[in-house]
């Protein structure tokens, strides 16, 4: 019988958080829908699901968020201005975001938490593996993390969890991961045996902190209803993982090393708007020489 665990093609995306370190351009304006350069960071997260096989895109939104609908929904006005000025870039480009996937949005009324906004999604998934991409975090395309983390559940089976190595003092801002033995079949999977929200300093199982991609069973969703509040009095997604853990359910880790912006922290998302613009064919070179000159010049003494 073939056991190989069925392909993943949902994404859910919570996008439902307030954006307060960003204040006071998110009082109006979601988070989500901040520039990387010239396409918000929501539609790069998108992309990567996209990339990844995934087609059926569910957003968890809530209050003042109905750009993000209106950034993926078509703008036929705009169309066909472009379209009668012969502009064909800007034209492909508008379009492309109405183009990228099947786009479904459901609010999450009250702000209980990822685990409650995961838990939105339910009706959506049904019993099916899902995936869950938070939206502050951009994984760079030339480094596929979605697609190891869809072979270590081949593998392995059971939820895979995306992990990082951090500074042991900045360990206390994610959930952290305890992981034993490597991956018996010589791939790059861990195997999870303990999950901590935001742990205390000089308590954390280890450096490795959980970032923004899952990969999980619908089983969760079971979980996420009996489970209580946890940090900060939310239903933590971290604290129905480790019950998973505790209970014997399989769930792995995929320690990634690759380029990751987080773009809800406003120095990180300097350093990603700026490295991005570097990398441009169209931007870079001129955007470099400048940035040298910059830097070099007086300016910036005594800064």
């Amino acid at each position: 019988m073939n056991s190989t665990p069925p392909r993943i093609t949902k994404a859910v995306i919570p996008a439902a958080g307030l954006g307060t370190r960003f204040l006071p351009l998110t009082k109006a304006t979601p988070k989500e829908m901040l520039p990387v350069v010239d396409k918000p960071a929501i539609q790069y997260v998108v992309e990567e699901a996209v990339a990844a096989g995934m087609s059926d895109v569910l957003m968890i939104t809530g209050r003042n968020k109905r750009p993000l609908e209106d950034h993926f929904d078509r703008n036929h006005e705009l169309e066909e201005a472009l379209q009668r000025r012969g502009d064909q870039d800007k034209l492909n480009s508008v379009c492309a975001s109405t183009e990228l996937a099947d786009i479904h949005y459901v609010r999450q009324r009250d702000p209980k938490g990822l685990g409650h906004a995961v838990l939105c999604a339910a009706p959506h998934v049904g019993r099916e593996p899902f995936a869950v991409l938070l939206a502050d975090d951009l994984i760079d395309p030339r480094d596929p993390l979605l697609s190891r983390m869809a072979e270590v559940r081949s593998r392995l089976g059971g939820s895979v969890v995306a992990l990082m190595e951090v500074d042991p003092s900045a360990i206390h801002l994610y959930g952290c991961a305890a992981v034993e033995r490597p991956d018996p079949a010589g791939g790059d999977g861990v195997r999870i045996t303990d999950l901590v929200e935001k742990p205390e300093p000089g308590i954390a199982p280890s450096n490795l902190a959980v970032i923004g991609r899952y990969l999980l069973d619908p089983e969760i969703f079971d979980v996420l209803r009996e489970t209580p509040p946890g940090r900060g009095g939310e239903i933590q997604l971290t604290d129905a993982l480790r019950a998973l853990v505790r209970a014997g359910r399989p769930v792995h880790g995929v320690v990634f090393s690759g380029r990751r912006y987080d773009t809800g922290d406003r120095a990180e998302y300097l350093r990603a708007t700026v490295r991005l613009a570097c990398e441009r064919e169209d931007l870079g070179p001129g955007f470099l020489s400048w940035l040298r000159e910059f830097v070099g010049s007086e300016e910036l003494v005594g800064v």
